[in-house]
């Protein structure tokens, strides 16, 4: 346990390090919010899933990853309107985390919904038997 945790931090701190200094030296400050944006957290959890309990496990964990960056993206608009409409940073900060948080639950719960419905028999040709 200690080990994974271990690499995680190294990993994520990398990951967090590189993105800064690319923002920093770089010319182009647009790669500074491109890099911001570097799904770290998700490529480490599925790393340390597939090193622990193997591919399988990598795979739910990549699976459910994509909630959660469906749910970056509400972030990052509710951040990015925010901060342009009232100027306070933590403000947008916070309301940017709660939306994702509750935007991934919800898109996770329709994909939940729709996996569950029975298949229907529209468009499917019924055989007949000989």
């Amino acid at each position: 346990m200690n080990k994974d945790l271990l690499i995680r931090f190294l990993l994520g701190g990398a990951a967090v390090a590189i993105s800064y200094l690319i923002t920093v030296i770089s010319p182009w400050k647009i790669l500074g919010g491109i890099f911001a944006a570097f799904p770290a957290v998700m490529i480490t959890a599925v790393l340390m899933g597939g090193i622990a309990a193997g591919s399988e496990s990598a795979a739910k964990i990549a699976n459910g990853s994509v909630f959660g960056m469906i749910g970056g993206v509400f972030c990052v608009a509710t951040v990015w309107i925010v901060l342009n409409g009232t100027n306070n940073w933590l403000l947008s900060i916070i309301l940017g985390l709660i939306l994702w948080l509750v935007s991934s639950i919800i898109v996770a719960g329709v994909k939940e919904r729709i996996s569950l419905k029975p298949e229907s028999s529209h468009g499917k040709v019924k055989q007949k038997s000989a």
